[in-house]
């Protein structure tokens, strides 16, 4: 009989190098997908290379910089002092040698271009993590096509591998790098969630929630100008890290002039343990991002039983065919109106019906098993 994925064993050591990793936690999906992939993967040794700092510069508590700190049994966890970094990772990848080096985003040069262009191994398989999206390449557009230019310029794309998370994933790394470019297909791994009852609700009411990255790419000011449209009583709760003050400010403006039947409370940052309290404490999640590679969030929400409004740019579509959400066009605010109206005006037993149907939506989009059968494929090439 053939053991399970679970009780074979690839000795392979592969180091990880992402910009940031926990305790951070303000850097949102990659984090959140890194940490899944190690608790859920244990077939390998990880060696996870990251800063000693949040996405904010705020400095983390309680780690140890400059050695490696044990994260769980299979995996150590190296926190690099600023002003050393480039030095640090090229002398441990020597130390370690690791299998391979899994890189995670496109756009540093500590934990990118310098594992690319100064270190050795066997293998080496750089995960954009949805960083080709087109409505991801079209924010702050000119840094990125310098990366990527100076991917090719060096021909880096011919000597390595690419992680994506998805086929149209792949299309997009194909259409950046070439039909030729080796790419691996291995899914997001998400928390795993539960069903919680939706709490009481009267027609003509709502709550609402967004757990995400305060940017442009998120949305959230549309969400708050669709609010404006909107007729019944919204509460809407907002988390998450501000990442563009200039974008924040312009949210801000628009809060302070939306009419008393509706109500926004920025909530700041949480940490991950403290997700799921946030989302079941209310209706709806709405997050109608310009693109998703995964959504750790929506999906998270929706296996909580928390039926989702979000853009088409996401993996989680046709959700109105399945009673477990809309999707909206995140340039039309009158669609999103619609669509927070459509919830407000909906009773507590109609949406207990919807909120049935998001679990198992949910459960159907995810596979944990095939999906670590694919990383074990991806990682045993």
């Amino acid at each position: 009989m053939r053991p399970s994925t679970n009780e074979r064993t690839i000795k392979k050591k592969i180091f990880i190098t992402i910009p940031w990793f926990l305790p951070a936690f303000r850097a949102g999906g990659p984090i959140r997908s890194i940490a899944n992939l190690v608790d859920q993967f244990n077939m390998v040794e990880y060696w996870i290379f990251t800063s000693d700092h949040d996405v904010t510069g705020i400095s983390l508590d309680n780690i140890d910089t400059g050695q490696w700190t044990d994260y769980n049994a299979h995996t150590k966890v190296w926190y690099a002092k600023k002003g050393h970094t480039s030095q640090q990772l090229t002398r441990q990848i020597e130390i370690i040698q690791p299998d391979i080096i899994f890189m995670v985003g496109l756009y540093s040069w500590y934990f990118t271009m310098v594992p690319l262009l100064f270190c050795k191994a066997s293998r080496k398989i750089l995960s954009v993590r949805g960083m080709l999206h087109p409505g991801a390449l079209g924010q702050k557009n000119s840094k990125k096509k310098l990366y990527i230019r100076t991917l090719k310029l060096f021909g880096l794309q011919n000597r390595i591998w690419f992680h994506a998370t998805d086929a149209e994933e792949k299309a997009y790394i194909q259409n950046q790098f070439g039909q030729n470019a080796r790419v691996e297909i291995a899914g997001n791994i998400p928390m795993q969630s539960s069903f919680t009852s939706i709490n009481p609700k009267r027609t003509g009411e709502l709550k609402l929630v967004t757990l995400a990255l305060i940017s442009p790419m998120k949305n959230i000011l549309a969400v708050l100008k669709a609010l404006h449209l909107v007729e019944s009583r919204v509460s809407y709760e907002i988390y998450g890290a501000i990442k563009d003050d200039e974008y924040w400010e312009q949210c801000m403006a628009e809060i302070r002039k939306l009419p008393g039947h509706i109500k926004v409370d920025y909530k700041g940052v949480i940490p991950f343990n403290e997700i799921k309290s946030a989302l079941v404490s209310n209706h709806i999640f709405i997050m109608p991002s310009e693109s998703e590679n995964f959504g750790h969030a929506i999906y998270e929400a929706l296996a909580s039983g928390r039926p989702v409004i979000t853009s088409r740019n996401t993996p989680w579509n046709h959700l109105r065919e399945r009673c477990a959400g809309i999707n909206v066009d995140p340039k039309d605010t009158n669609q999103i109106a619609e669509a927070i109206n459509y919830f407000a005006m909906m009773d507590e037993e109609t949406l207990e019906l919807w909120s049935e149907n998001a679990v198992g939506y949910s459960n159907e989009k995810f596979d944990l098993q095939k999906t670590l059968k694919d990383y074990e494929r991806m990682f045993s090439v």
